[in-house]
């Protein structure tokens, strides 16, 4: 498996320098002769393209046409930044939106796959079979999260109208079965249109030690450079490839789609950008509201008459913690202010080159500050994520012990619920809640300069996600086709924003919207917006299941009424009536039907297809493949791990297979000749367990075994582990709670580098794996 400085894009990069007469090119970072100067390879005039007899002929951009670059950053709430009134300093998008214009009424679908497939498409999410995250998909028409042909990507309608496409950063819009080594690879973003992506296909990746994809190939981060973290690599990644594109195509557009992770869990940041922040938060969620109001409001992002919605049942008051908790507290919010302000500043870089090369101008940024309302999923926060999903909540004693390391390599957490509420500010609730502002409203900007004359302006008419796609086809110049790759297209739904770029009191165009997520619902009706009530708080993974369809409704004039504050259901039933009557026949005709509210329940593994399905047994093999979820099968209650080993020194160590990530997994190795197995669900002390043999292997052929039978006298999850050599027992021990495994596998090494001090991600030494076998009941 290759590391990220010997890329294949860096290999190819090295030929071309060759052949074009010696460009001295870094394989590590950004290639140094192409910095310098980026303007030095454009020709002093344009020529028309030469029309070949016989070559095909590549498609050509219009005339003019602008590059695009298209950000999305994640889980950032709308009050995060500076830009709307946020404590957290991010001078980029500041810049930009003085350069351009920024929009306050920008809605998203209140979920990460469904906004991206929304976006990356033109089309409602559940049009395109991503009513929830790929991780929740269920085999409805509207929620399988296969995207179907009908709905071509921005990219791929860039790519055949003669631009040069990129993705940097999160996909998560791949099913999550098709994820592994043997794909299918027709969902992945190659397919999708980009002719290259760098980045990972999951839900989140850890900054610090990222699973990433170049193009199909893995690939892992260096594990001997202490300055690396994912967002300054993702930058790195990008400028190259800009700079590529401008020596070797200057008169070719690009469309680059640049999504970091930012801020979603894992929180984490290097340690001199947390310093920053040290006591920046100390004043509390409940002060930081109302200090973000107040300026929102002096910014003019709110109108004057804008109310502070009050906070919502089930979060604490921050005054209601005792000191020690407070202290904990704050410290998660500076590190992911830290992570979100780093963030920024490697966004700046590569704008900060596009104005050096002369393409800042006629380039139509437009970034897009969060794919939903900030996170209200752990109640407390959390240092190891992975957990809470499953709604195990740490204890303040727990936080407290692991606060020092939180944010840093060895963190997996997210912050207090209450953080994400305040930073969506002046909006009730937050992510995956699609009934209320808080989880659909975002910051956005869109610079232009080429184009777009009013500088600092503030546009106020509804705007969509699904509205992207179309406001980039008309800024090229471009329709989009009838028919890709021989599919039918089905009919944008987004309405172009154009329209809005020089006219800030035009009438808006984007007139009625459905939202739906998790069975919360809404419906926006030229200013109107009736919605659903939420029963299940997202912070809550126990609560008992609800009918989505019993869920009482309410009614907003969001033209006097910004924040959704004032109910008017009982003064105007008709409207709501016929709001509601409007929703029905969109969700209808969207797929939306039926409704699913349980997010536990729709977790199953068994509501997706699997590679695993109806198999009991296994067999891997070791090498440098990288196992998702869907492509080795979990830890549970009757699971059996049996490694076949030759070992031919007293001395053998290494790992035998790893699974999991940092905080929580399960780790299989040879330590000095001695089996030995660790197993953590949760990340927390008390589950933690590590077997071993008493006794080293001798050389020669060996069978190492361990095995989860269950435990029922002592708790539901329990199981007591046992380790056998060659069918002889040789330990056995207590696991109080067995839980599934999330994140990769590897077999004969060690691709996290984490799960055992001092082990090297290397194979094994003074030993041979030739094969792992896996048993399941």
């Amino acid at each position: 498996m290759k590391t990220r400085c010997r890329t294949t894009l860096a290999r190819a990069l090295a030929a071309t320098a060759l052949v074009s007469g010696g460009l001295s090119l870094t394989l590590c970072g950004i290639p140094s002769a192409l910095a310098k100067s980026a303007d030095n390879s454009a020709p002093a005039t344009e020529q028309a393209p030469h029309q070949w007899r016989y070559y095909p002929n590549p498609p050509e951009a219009p005339r003019g046409a602008p590059n695009v670059l298209l950000i999305m950053t994640d889980d950032v709430g709308f009050s995060a930044s500076t830009a709307y009134g946020g404590a957290i300093p991010t001078p980029t998008f500041d810049a930009l939106a003085k350069e351009g214009i920024k929009y306050n009424a920008f809605y998203t679908t209140a979920m990460c796959s469904p906004t991206r497939a929304a976006l990356l498409t033109g089309r409602n999410h559940h049009a395109v079979a991503s009513g929830a995250i790929s991780n929740l998909a269920t085999d409805q028409k509207g929620y399988t999260s296969v995207m179907p042909a009908s709905a071509a990507t921005i990219g791929r309608v860039m790519q055949m109208n003669g631009y040069a496409t990129a993705f940097i950063g999160k996909n998560h819009n791949t099913p999550v079965w098709e994820t592994g080594p043997t794909g299918p690879f027709n969902h992945w973003p190659n397919a999708m249109g980009f002719d290259y992506f760098y980045g990972f296909n999951s839900a989140m990746s850890d900054q610090f030690n990222p699973q990433l994809v170049e193009n199909r190939n893995p690939i892992e981060a260096p594990e001997n450079d202490p300055a690396y973290n994912l967002d300054r690599d993702f930058s790195d990644h990008l400028l190259h490839w800009l700079q590529v594109q401008h020596t070797v195509r200057p008169n070719k557009p690009f469309f680059a789609y640049w999504a970091p992770g930012t801020v979603h869990s894992p929180h984490q940041a290097p340690a001199d950008w947390i310093a920053r922040f040290k006591g920046k938060f100390d004043m509390g969620w409940d002060k930081l509201r109302e200090q973000t109001f107040e300026r929102q409001k002096k910014l003019g992002i709110i109108p004057a008459n804008a109310v502070l919605t009050a906070r919502p049942k089930g979060l604490p008051a921050w005054d209601s913690l005792t000191p020690e908790e407070q202290h904990v507290a704050a410290r998660m919010m500076e590190v992911a202010a830290a992570q979100l302000a780093q963030c920024d500043y490697q966004i700046g870089r590569v704008v900060d080159w596009l104005k050096k090369s002369g393409q800042f101008d006629n380039t139509l940024i437009i970034f897009i500050q969060g794919d939903n309302g900030a996170s209200d999923e752990s109640l407390n926060g959390a240092n190891d994520e992975m957990a809470s999903l499953l709604g195990i909540e740490p204890t303040q004693a727990e936080l407290a012990k692991t606060l020092d390391i939180h944010g840093g390599p060895l963190g997996f957490g997210n912050y207090p619920a209450a953080w994400g509420w305040a930073t969506n500010t002046p909006f009730q609730w937050g992510k995956e809640i699609a009934s209320h502002l808080g989880g659909l409203r975002d910051g956005m900007v869109i610079s232009w300069p080429d184009r777009i004359k009013q500088h600092d302006g503030l546009r106020t008419q509804f705007s969509h996600i699904i509205d992207i796609a179309p406001t980039i086809y008309e800024a090229a110049g471009i329709t989009p086709p009838a028919k890709v790759d021989g599919v039918v297209q089905q009919p944008i739904d987004g309405t172009s924003l154009v329209y809005s770029f020089n006219a800030p009191n035009a009438p808006e165009r984007h007139r009625q919207q459905y939202f739906e997520m998790l069975g919360n619902r809404g419906y926006y009706k030229d200013g109107w917006f009736a919605n659903t009530i939420p029963e299940i708080a997202p912070w809550d993974r126990k609560h008992p299941p609800v009918d989505p369809y019993k869920f009482k409704w309410q009614l907003f004039n969001l033209r006097d009424d910004y924040s959704q504050s004032h109910d008017l259901a009982a003064q105007d039933p008709k409207k709501l009536a016929e709001l509601k009557k409007d929703f029905d026949a969109a969700a209808t005709k969207f797929h939306v039907y039926p409704l699913g509210a349980n997010l536990m329940t729709r977790f199953a593994p068994s509501n997706r297809p699997s590679l695993l399905a109806g198999r009991t047994h296994f067999t891997y093999y070791p090498g440098d493949t990288r196992y998702p979820e869907n492509s080795f099968p979990s830890i549970s209650r009757g699971w059996t791990l049996t490694a076949h080993l030759v070992v031919g020194s007293d001395e053998a160590r290494g790992p035998i297979a790893i699974g999991g990530n940092h905080s929580s997994g399960f780790g299989f190795s040879l330590e000095n000749g001695f089996p030995r197995f660790f197993y953590n669900p949760t990340g927390r002390d008390k589950e933690r367990v590590i077997l071993g043999s008493d006794r080293p292997l001798d050389t020669g052929k060996h069978t190492v075994s361990v095995h989860f039978q269950p435990d029922d006298a002592a708790g539901a999850r329990a199981s007591v582990l046992k380790m056998e050599i060659d069918g002889q027992p040789v330990a056995s021990a207590s696991v109080p709670v067995t839980y599934r495994v999330f994140g990769y596998t590897y077999v004969g090494r060690d691709g996290l580098g984490l799960l055992f001090a001092g082990q090297q991600r290397g194979p094994l030494s003074g030993a041979t794996l030739t094969s792992l076998d896996v048993d399941t009941e």
